[in-house]
């Protein structure tokens, strides 16, 4: 446009306007396009009311699926692999624990009743018919459940032993034989220390075991008599 020439519209010609506005058929004021905006806009929601009311058309639906839409209420929901993050490496695979099993621990001495027991001590025992019985402890045994047993080695009397129920005297029992099962201590009842190998070594009815090894040789001892006798 040359200068020095006012734009004149092409619908109204006025020449003067506080905004031209270019369009493909020429310059227009800014009353004109108002007009027009306003006359597009009542045109367009006349046509929607129309075919709000009168058109027999079902409205179109969108195709499109969007990740907010809810399921339907007997629609399957198809579960979603979940990837494995940084995490599982770290992670191990859980082991069921050991079934646990009772071990019982052996010791020389323990704490029942607030005396100590150790391996050696003379204890009393009394059966079913009402019977007193003696016996030595040779080992200890304690549980995981802290219940405490002995193995015992029976004592038995000789004709100069009193009788059971009047005391117990060592020096006239001997050795007899050894319980395979262990017992607990509930039932025995305290009666003296004693060394574990006084009844192995002084009293007992068997011949101690052969301490000297000799091949092809018999050890034996000669009384003084006879070696008088041959001289």
């Amino acid at each position: 446009m040359p200068l020095g020439v006012k734009p004149e519209c092409v619908k109204c010609g006025a020449r003067e306007t506080p905004l031209w506005h270019a369009t493909e058929a020429g310059n227009l004021c800014n009353q004109c396009l108002e007009d027009e905006r306003n006359t597009s806009e009542n045109s367009s929601s006349k046509t929607e009311e129309e075919d709000k009311a009168g058109s027999s058309k079902p409205a179109r639906k969108s195709t499109r699926v969007t990740r907010y839409c809810k399921p339907k209420a007997n629609a399957p929901v198809k579960a979603v692999p979940k990837g494995k993050g940084r995490r599982h490496i770290f992670k191990k695979t859980p082991i069921k624990a050991p079934t646990a099993v009772a071990t019982p621990v052996t010791s020389d001495f323990v704490f029942y009743k607030g005396s100590y027991f150790q391996i050696g001590d003379i204890v009393s025992m009394r059966d079913v018919d009402g019977g007193l019985y003696y016996a030595q402890i040779r080992g200890l045994l304690t549980d995981q459940y802290c219940e405490k047993s002995a193995a015992v080695t029976w004592l038995l009397p000789t004709t100069a032993s009193p009788p059971p129920e009047e005391g117990f005297s060592p020096e006239t029992y001997i050795i007899g034989p050894e319980e395979d099962l262990p017992r607990k201590l509930e039932c025995m009842e305290f009666i003296m220390h004693a060394p574990s190998d006084y009844y192995k070594l002084k009293n007992t009815p068997y011949p101690p075991p052969l301490t000297e090894n000799g091949a092809g040789y018999t050890w034996t001892t000669l009384r003084n008599e006879l070696i008088a006798g041959k001289k």
